[in-house]
């Protein structure tokens, strides 16, 4: 046991090899790295549209199946994943109007009431809105530009925002 008292502790920082590395010179500034991101993002945008549209293709056949009554299984449940595949992409890639009405559809889909006749309908609204979004001269826009699509699909939604 040590005589000496607590006061008289001596405390040393460690180096590790993390941060030895962290030092040295070289590397991409943080700028660059975030430029160079964002240019990778940009070139593999149209295999992102592609699946996009593959995506919200798959949502409205889900939506004509259920419509006809040959749905198989938990379709509400299918179509929510894809389409929060849908909103995930479109926050990533920077699609704010889609990632809008692709969530908005997740709301939907989580109720009971959105096999009926009129959930279906709020369905097959939503999936227009998500044909709209995905045009080049929406895509870009956010929820708030367009107001009378994003309030309408507010009040089908039974949200209570603008």
């Amino acid at each position: 046991m040590s005589t000496k008292s607590d006061a008289e502790a001596r405390m040393f920082a460690v180096d590790t090899r993390f941060q030895q590395l962290a030092r040295r010179p070289g590397g991409v500034p943080r700028t660059r790295a975030l430029q160079n991101a964002q240019a990778e993002i940009e070139q593999d945008k149209s295999k992102v549209d592609a699946s996009l549209d593959q995506e919200i293709n798959a949502i409205a056949e889900l939506l004509q199946a259920a419509r006809a009554g040959k749905a198989e299984g938990n379709w509400p449940e299918t179509m929510c994943e894809r389409s929060r595949r849908l909103r995930d992409v479109g926050t990533t890639v920077g699609y704010p109007l889609l990632t809008f009405v692709a969530a908005n559809l997740c709301d939907i889909l989580e109720r009971p009431e959105a096999t009926e006749p009129t959930g279906l309908e709020s369905i097959a609204c939503h999936i227009d809105s998500l044909f709209l979004a995905r045009r080049r001269e929406y895509r870009n826009l956010r929820p708030e530009q367009l107001p009378e699509l994003s309030q309408g699909l507010y009040r089908i939604s039974g949200h209570h925002g603008s």
